[in-house]
């Protein structure tokens, strides 16, 4: 009897690795992230955007009848209930008054139904001076993403080439070089960045005054010379005085509001970015002594390849990947530093919001008598929220482009 042939088992194909999807916790975090990010980054042309009825930035838009109101979805008290009632009504009443084209005061009682449309509906609460809670959360993540990512920049850009001039040229320049990190390592890191901040505030805030007593003096000036230049006449007519006044200020404005702005957020950089570069310079080293080292280098500098062409084609492509872990790694920590700084008060400053300020605003709110507990929760969540989401991209970028925790 013939034995029947027997087919082989079909081989199945082994499965690929995804690098970048072998951690769970990455890509939980990397989620969580863009989802921040959009919220808060992709928002900032409405949040810094004008409010259409005050004209005013939406983050420092503010009703003081509706103060400290507790979020939408929230139990409201007695008092809160009163306050919501009352300013519901001078609401309503304002829209009748409008659109029949009469003042407030003889405008009809609203009806139940037009003070139930008026009432003003804070999603995340509303703060002391009845600014939306919600629009300066977002406003305020997306100037503690945005300084934070920046910061990390500077960082990483310093790190990265100090660590590798220190690693290629090795030798005394290495020893030197090392020790000044070695010292800047032995001094109180947030106590650095500290002095750094307000000696740097310290100065803008100098500079500032001056230009402001500079632009005075130029106005007061402008105005003598146009007074002394025009007829006796004209001197007593208050509209030819309100005329050289306006030219005068235009002449020589007072720097902006904005000005103060973008110098609190360069100081934020220069004093986080200028002292957390140390760790990337070490890794960077590091990574950099062992690379030259190497065949491809080696061959490079026997052919006569200058050090430029050796750095730029051969030392950082290879140190891509430490410089991605790291740098995620590192916007954490800038972001926290930018919060710490702003919570005590030497960062980003009110009117314009951050997490950091804003969990200090909250933080004045708690007290024994009434707590304004929205005020202090919800910028702490999104900050520790973002800080966790961070660290796990880090693990997952650390995990992705480690060849030895590849599984086979």
């Amino acid at each position: 009897m013939a034995a029947t042939p027997t087919t082989p088992p079909a081989l199945t194909a082994p499965r690929r690795d995804n690098p970048l999807t072998r951690s769970l916790a990455g890509m939980i975090g990397f989620g969580a992230l863009v989802v921040m990010m959009l919220a808060c980054v992709g928002s900032l042309p409405w949040t810094l955007g004008p409010d259409p009825t005050t004209g005013v930035p939406r983050y420092r838009a503010s009703n003081l009848d509706a103060h400290r109101l507790p979020p939408l979805w929230a139990p409201h008290d007695a008092d809160e209930r009163e306050r919501l009632h009352i300013v519901a009504t001078r609401r309503a009443t304002a829209i009748l008054a409008r659109e029949l084209g009469v003042e407030a005061e003889e405008a009809p009682s609203p009806t139940p139904e037009q003070v139930r449309a008026a009432r003003p509906r804070f999603l995340l609460g509303s703060d002391a001076l009845g600014r939306d809670l919600f629009v300066r959360v977002l406003a305020g993540g997306g100037v503690s993403l945005g300084i934070g990512v920046a910061a990390a920049g500077i960082s990483v850009v310093i790190g990265t080439i100090y660590g590798m001039i220190a690693g290629y040229l090795g030798g005394r320049v290495d020893a030197v070089m090392m020790r000044i990190v070695d010292v800047l390592y032995g001094l109180p890191y947030i106590l650095l960045v500290v002095l750094l901040a307000v000696a740097v505030d310290a100065v803008a805030d100098a500079r500032l005054t001056a230009a402001v007593e500079r632009a005075q003096v130029g106005r007061v000036a402008y105005v003598e010379r146009a007074m002394d230049a025009m007829p006796d006449v004209s001197r007593e007519d208050p509209d030819a005085v309100a005329r050289v006044q306006r030219e005068a200020e235009r002449a020589h404005p007072l720097p902006a509001e904005s000005t103060r702005n973008i110098v609190n957020i360069v100081t934020l950089l220069v004093a986080i970015g200028g002292v957390s570069w140390l760790t990337m310079a070490r890794v960077i080293r590091g990574q950099t002594m062992s690379l030259k080292n190497q065949p491809f280098t080696e061959a490079a500098r026997a052919i006569g390849a200058r050090t430029r062409r050796i750095f730029r084609r051969h030392l950082l492509p290879n140190l891509v990947g430490p410089i991605i872990v790291y740098a995620t790694l590192t916007v954490p920590q800038a972001i926290l530093q930018e919060s710490f700084l702003s919570f005590l008060g030497i960062g980003v400053m009110p009117p314009m919001p951050s997490w950091g300020n804003l969990a200090a605003d909250g933080l004045n709110e708690l007290n024994t008598v009434k707590a304004r507990w929205w005020l202090l929760l919800f910028p702490c969540l999104l900050l520790g929220a973002t800080l966790l989401a961070l660290n796990f991209v880090g693990e997952g970028l650390r995990e992705a482009l480690d060849p030895r925790r590849a599984r086979r």
